[in-house]
């Protein structure tokens, strides 16, 4: 049996680094392609290590970089194009995913026109274009298969069930850093406390929106679209010790919870393998007799207002996922860079959310133009913030 070619979309960022372990580990697997924003360095020594055919950047200035690094024979592509372009190329039997934002859209509808399965980590591309690229996948026949950890153990959950027996889905959500502070010392809290998640080590932007929360939204959204179901059978529970990633219960009353080690090496290669036996685990075995009580709260709305909002956008429909991605990405960059306060992130997608018109048709054109305005009200609703100083409490 052949190797599985992988393209990989964000091999440079976490998800990326972990999904070539579990490659190197694992002969029925090889990377084709790689691809990353501007990290040409690690990029090209991914190239020397894995023999991939191609490499892309969307970075045009670091081709030259990035061309003089790789080995002879790799091609080298170079733009914010390159990353549809290295699957139209390199024509890979998987495309995984792994970049953020809308940089996902493109080369997953590419991937999809090459007949590849799509392995989603980036789960921005559905919350914005899931009303294209579902169906789009269904017409082609292909597989999409969910990479984050909650979606992946709803995907085994399913595995031989109808979607007419499920009552609803649970998603489990750490809590992040501030689980437990008060929402006056939330708002205030500095980068340095934020990117100190308490179970994941992840990239800046998703420990980020770990931390308001934001990112079980879109997960949420991403749900929605992979599992066909409405958003009032999708729900959120906080669960600290993160071994319970998700849950289904069935009409008659009865629920599969699928639990493991918190390592996203595990969903990264059921996703690259699916269908084929695996070797040895990616993470350590769970020992449940160690691991003690499993504990679930519900999520506090007044603290963490931004789940709510993902009922929103799917009750909306449209073009609003476009929406409150854009607006998201926009506010966790003004963050970053010091612009607004930590408690000012939601604050603001919710008002952009509320105000953007909603266009109802979804095509890649609606979707540019949604989001091109979010960031436009959002960059404004910034701008009149100034700046709030992010500080720590002693």
């Amino acid at each position: 049996m052949k190797p599985r070619r992988i393209a990989i979309l964000g091999s440079t960022g976490s998800v990326g680094r972990q999904a070539l372990e579990v490659i190197a580990g694992d002969k029925g697997l090889s990377a084709c392609g790689l691809s990353a924003g501007r990290n040409a360095e690690l990029l090209a020594a991914q190239a020397a290590e894995t023999g991939a055919e191609a490499v892309a950047v969307a970075d045009p200035s670091a081709r030259r970089r990035l061309a003089g690094a790789v080995p002879s024979g790799t091609a080298v592509l170079a733009g914010p194009d390159a990353a549809a372009e290295l699957v139209r190329r390199v024509r890979p039997d998987v495309v995984l995913t792994a970049v953020t934002g809308s940089a996902g859209i493109a080369p997953s509808l590419a991937a999809i026109a090459c007949g590849a399965d799509l392995a989603v980590a980036n789960k921005e591309s559905l919350v914005m274009a899931g009303a294209v690229l579902m169906p789009a996948a269904r017409e082609a026949g292909i597989r999409v298969l969910p990479v984050d950890s909650e979606h992946a153990a709803v995907f085994q959950c399913l595995a031989g069930r109808r979607r007419d027996q499920v009552a609803r889905i649970i998603l489990t959500a750490s809590g992040g850093p501030f689980r437990t502070w008060p929402a006056e010392r939330i708002a205030r809290a500095s980068l340095e406390e934020v990117l100190n998640h308490p179970t994941w080590r992840m990239g800046r932007k998703v420990t980020i929106d770990s931390a308001t929360l934001m990112n079980k939204a879109l997960e949420v959204i991403e749900a929605h679209w992979l599992f066909d179901l409405p958003g009032e059978r999708i729900e959120v529970l906080i669960h600290p010790e993160s071994l319970v990633h998700a849950c289904v219960e069935f009409g008659d009353g009865s629920m599969l919870a699928h639990l493991h080690a918190p390592s996203m090496r595990t969903p990264i290669a059921l996703a690259l393998r699916h269908g084929r036996p695996g070797g040895a685990p990616e993470a350590a075995r769970l020992d449940l007799a160690a691991a003690g009580a499993l504990r679930f709260e519900p999520v506090d709305a007044g603290r963490f207002p931004a789940v709510g909002l993902a009922y929103d956008v799917i009750e909306r429909g449209g073009t609003a996922g476009a929406v409150l991605a854009a607006a998201d990405e926009t506010a966790v960059e003004a963050f970053v860079e010091g612009r607004i306060g930590f408690g000012r992130i939601v604050e603001i997608v919710e008002e952009v959310v509320n105000r953007v018109d909603v266009c109802s048709e979804v095509t890649l054109e609606s979707i540019a133009e949604a989001d091109a305005e979010a960031r436009r009200l959002a960059g404004a609703l910034i701008a009149r913030s100034g700046r709030r100083p992010a500080v720590a409490d002693g």
